[in-house]
C-alpha cells in the first residue's frame, strides 16, 4: 500500500491528529496546579505523545517493516496511556468528569491503528 492511499503528510492523516488532540487534553488535566505527582504525570504524558510521536515517525519510514513496527509502538503506549488514566481514577488523583472520554478516546485510537497495521500487513502478502 503506497502512502498516497493514506495523506500526503503524517499532518494530514486523521489517527494523529486525534491523538495529538488526546495528549493536549491529558496536558491540560494532568498538568493543573492541584496536580502534584509529577512523576506519574511525566509517565503518562510521555505515552500519551509516544502515540503521535511513533505515527509521524511511521510515515516517514520507508520499509513495511518499519510502518508496522512504529504502528505497533503507537497501539502499545495508547494501552499504557489508558492503564495510567485507570491508576489515576483509582486513584483519585484527578477530576473524573471527563476520564471515560479519554479512555473511549484511547480504544477509538488504538482500533484505528490496529487497522493500518491489517491494511498494512496483507499488503506483504
Amino acid at each position: 500500500m503506497e502512502k498516497q492511499k493514506y495523506k500526503n503528510t503524517f499532518e494530514d492523516l486523521f489517527v494523529r491528529q486525534e491523538s495529538n488532540d488526546l495528549f493536549l487534553e491529558l496536558y491540560v488535566v494532568f498538568s493543573g496546579k492541584q496536580f502534584k505527582d509529577y512523576f506519574f504525570r511525566d509517565q503518562l504524558l510521555r505515552a500519551a505523545l509516544s502515540i503521535s510521536n511513533n505515527i509521524a515517525e511511521w510515515y516517514e519510514r520507508e520499509t513495511d517493516k518499519e510502518f508496522i513496527r512504529f504502528l505497533y509502538i503507537a497501539r502499545w503506549s495508547c494501552g499504557e496511556t489508558r492503564n495510567m488514566i485507570i491508576l489515576a481514577e483509582k486513584l483519585k488523583l484527578v477530576d473524573l468528569k471527563d476520564i471515560n472520554k479519554r479512555k473511549d478516546s484511547l480504544v477509538k485510537i488504538s482500533s484505528w491503528i490496529k487497522r493500518l497495521i491489517s491494511a498494512r500487513c496483507k499488503t506483504m502478502k
